[in-house]
């Protein structure tokens, strides 16, 4: 490996000049001449101990008192504190303690004491940092939004970058500064467990939501975040979301076409709106962990795109290159090849090993001083774009809209046009007021199941502690409709102690009974809470017990609302032709409760749409834009080869209580090339009898290509509001560059030739005249 190829870094093209190769590209993010004037000076400074203390992350609990520690009391110990600080400098420090939400005055005392501590010993403030996942995770008393993959589900970018700038008011507010967010991880295969961290199967859908997020958190302006804004941490770069195994942490198979043209893609939208640092993907890629490449930490991100940014890796994930990948002897070998490869910040998370042995590698001439200054310069730069240097402690009066009805009316509307109606025959919802209703399921009465992890603690398993306030399922609906129209039986229950998918004996019986008196069920089924690793299961099939409760429900003849309250799409094969109405929740937050029982009373209308493909079998796992072979029916010799797609409902899939039409797709110019910009306009037509919210989706397919084109892929959406009997004119914008992929050479090519444009079922057709090929790695 050639270090003059890894130490070009951002520093580069300061004034003030630096003896390493500049970017290939353009910084991406424009520069502050004033903060590179001041990096500069400060690095000049500096120590070698402190310029790794900047590179080290400790998670706090490393600072924790032995008098409490095994209590939910934290206290700072204060010989710990002057070892992190005093002596190894360390310039990070993350999480809540015992993953456990603090209050906003609490979380201010933490920072205080250890802010003081920093600009005391070092001169240079801590950046401390949150996985504030869903709105805040870890600050009691803030507002906790529904999961990314419901906010995909809305497909509206409007409320994301509204929802990211709430939660980073909220977490400002506790004087944090930095988040672990958004996620932009593709969620293609539904084994996975953290497919609702992030906006489900679409490269553009990731993208375009991955981009709302980092303006709702940083602003407009990446060099100088606001004081009621916060920085960002892209996760996690990339390929992490499809191991093939579906277990989290597992290895990734990926070309590089699908690498460069999907899994790229979110990150690379992420970083020109401003992201200012970027997490690493645990896993391997074809074999390569991430945190050791060269190619994907370095030239990718840094050379290719001229990002100033930082690079944190994920949770020790320096120590797996050697414990877990074999591709270190120990740590200190794996610290070399992490940080030649270009990792600017080190999650240990729990002991200074990495401060003492990258100081040898140094010493040694094994990690030369040009790398370890360009990734201090990128820690600096973002403390100061950050505003650290002014302003690092906040006062909580300065605040007054946290936790206010005004951010929680923001999350209600957020869960309404994020849940997604699957089916609703014969019209059941929504349901009259003056019905019997049985609320049965193991996901009726939990506000641990609407949110799921990252929710108060990482797995969430302590969420009912915290949200009193706030309604279930089964409180919500009977508040709407009366305590006395409601029955509740759960009929199967999860173990309180035990781990996510443990359930009870069930008591299916009662719940029977219980059908017996009601007009209608509502059976609220799916998954508890549960965050990583722990989240991998065996089975993609729904429990037993619970399959088996919804089928003796259904032999009452009573019809059957089924809630599906889960982060991924389990297989209710077996139970999906028992319901009359299926109501998918996702993993909606705390107002889910509410918004759930506005949406089936009728006072709210569905508009969600499925960000995702949800199977029907086990082993028939797709995504929509899947090749021509993967559905066919086709002799071949002596064989009958048959391939069909087995599907649960297609990615977009979502009704209303109002039905729209589409019609008249036009598009500006029917011939295009790379460089022009295609203007399409259709009508959306509300044909039903209430107002509702319309996504518009566009999708793109070419007709014929040198590798085998995607039957289809979105290009383009809108969500629009029609009232009832109106007709809107929505405007969908490509560019023709668009319609490029990844050529096998890896290069980017738009070939001449035909594509059609589908919108609600309406076709254009439309012809590349030129053909364009990318030298450089990006369109």
């Amino acid at each position: 490996m050639s270090f003059k190829q890894v130490l070009f870094m951002g520093a580069a093209a300061v004034v003030l000049g630096s003896c390493s190769t500049p970017p290939k590209a353009d910084p991406v993010i424009p520069r502050d001449n004033e903060i590179e004037q001041k990096i500069e000076a400060l690095l000049k400074e500096m120590t070698l101990e402190e310029k790794i203390g900047q590179m080290t992350e400790l998670v706090v609990d490393v600072l924790w008192s032995a008098d409490t520690r095994h209590s939910d009391t934290f206290t700072i110990d204060e010989a710990l504190l002057d070892t992190v600080i005093g002596k190894y400098k360390v310039g990070s420090i993350l999480n809540a303690p015992g993953t456990l939400a603090q209050t906003p005055e609490r979380w201010n005392e933490i920072i205080a004491v250890i802010q003081q501590k920093s600009m005391d010993e070092i001169g240079i403030p801590c950046i401390y940092g949150l996985d504030q996942n869903h709105g805040t995770t870890y600050t009691m008393g803030g507002t906790m939004f529904p999961q990314p993959i419901n906010m995909a589900a809305s497909f509206n970018r409007d409320l994301v970058r509204q929802a990211a700038g709430i939660t980073a008011y909220e977490t400002k507010a506790g004087s944090v500064g930095w988040t672990y967010n958004p996620t932009v991880d593709l969620g293609r295969d539904p084994r996975w467990p953290r497919m609702w961290e992030a906006y489900g199967e679409d490269a553009y859908v990731n993208a375009q939501m991955g981009r709302a997020a980092v303006l709702g958190f940083q602003g407009d302006n990446p060099n100088k975040i606001g004081k009621e804004n916060i920085a960002v941490s892209m996760k996690h770069y990339m390929g992490y979301g499809v191991p093939v195994s579906g277990k989290d942490r597992t290895p990734a198979i990926i070309s590089e076409q699908d690498l460069r043209e999907r899994h790229f893609a979110p990150f690379l939208e992420a970083i020109r709106a401003g992201a200012l640092t970027v997490m690493a993907n645990s896993g391997t890629i074809n074999g390569m962990p991430v945190h050791a490449s060269y190619e994907y930490l370095t030239q990718w991100l840094k050379e290719d795109l001229g990002w100033d940014g930082m690079i944190v890796t994920d949770w020790a994930d320096i120590n797996n290159l050697y414990t877990r990948e074999k591709v270190a002897a120990n740590k200190k070998e794996a610290i070399k090849i992490a940080i030649n490869a270009g990792i600017d910040m080190a999650m240990e998370p729990y002991n200074w090993d990495f401060c003492i042995l990258l100081k040898e590698l140094v010493d040694e001439g094994e990690v030369k001083m040009s790398r370890i200054d360009d990734a201090v310069r990128r820690v600096l730069r973002v403390k100061y774009r950050l505003g650290l240097f002014d302003t690092y402690l906040y006062d909580l009066n300065d605040f007054p809209l946290f936790g206010s009805e005004e951010h929680h009316n923001v999350a209600v509307k957020a869960a309404e046009e994020s849940m997604v109606l699957l089916k609703n025959d014969n019209n059941l919802l929504p349901l009259a007021k003056d019905k019997k209703i049985l609320v049965t399921g193991p996901n009726a009465n939990s506000m641990r199941t609407l949110n799921g992890g990252w929710t108060y603690t990482w797995q969430g398993h302590r969420t009912d502690e915290f949200t009193e306030e706030y309604n279930t399922l089964l409180e919500a609906i009977s508040l709407k409709y009366g305590s006395d129209k409601v029955i509740y039986e759960p009929g199967v229950t999860y173990k309180a102690q035990g781990s996510w998918w443990e359930e009870n004996t069930p008591e299916i019986s009662k719940a029977v009974a219980a059908a017996r008196t009601a007009d209608v069920i509502i059976a609220c089924i799916g998954e508890n809470s549960y965050c990583e690793t722990p989240g991998n299961l065996t089975d993609l099939t729904l429990s037993a017990n619970q399959l088996e409760l919804v089928k003796a429900l259904a032999k009452t003849g009573k019809p059957i609302v089924l809630v599906l309250n889960q982060g991924r799409p389990r297989i209710i094969r077996e139970i999906e032709p028992l319901a009359t109405s299926i109501v998918y929740t996702l993993l909606p937050g705390n107002a889910g409760g509410d918004a759930f029982a506005n949406l089936i009373s009728g006072e709210a209308n569905f508009s969600g749409k499925l960000p995702f493909t949800y199977p029907m079998e086990v082993n028939s796992l797709t995504t929509y834009d899947y090749k021509p072979s993967e559905e066919s029916a086709t002799m071949e010799g002596a064989y009958n080869y048959n391939a069909a797609r087995s599907l649960q409902w297609p990615f977009g899939h979502g009704l209303s209580y109002t039905s729209f039409s589409y019609s008249n797709l036009k598009v500006d110019k029917s011939e295009f090339t790379a460089d022009d910009e295609l203007t399409f306009t259709v009508d959306v037509s509300n044909t039903g009898k209430v107002a509702g919210k319309e996504s518009v989706l566009l999708f793109s397919s070419d007709l014929i290509a040198s590798l085998t084109p995607d039957v289809r892929r979105l290009r383009a959406f809108e969500k629009v509001a029609i009232e009832a009997g109106q007709t809107q004119t929505v405007s969908l914008k490509l560019k023709g560059s668009d319609l490029a992929f990844v050529g096998h050479d890896g290069k980017w090519v738009l070939e001449a030739g035909d594509f059609n444009i589908n919108v609600g079922g309406q076709q254009v057709a439309i012809n590349c005249t030129a053909s364009k090929k990318w030298d450089s790695p990006n369109r």
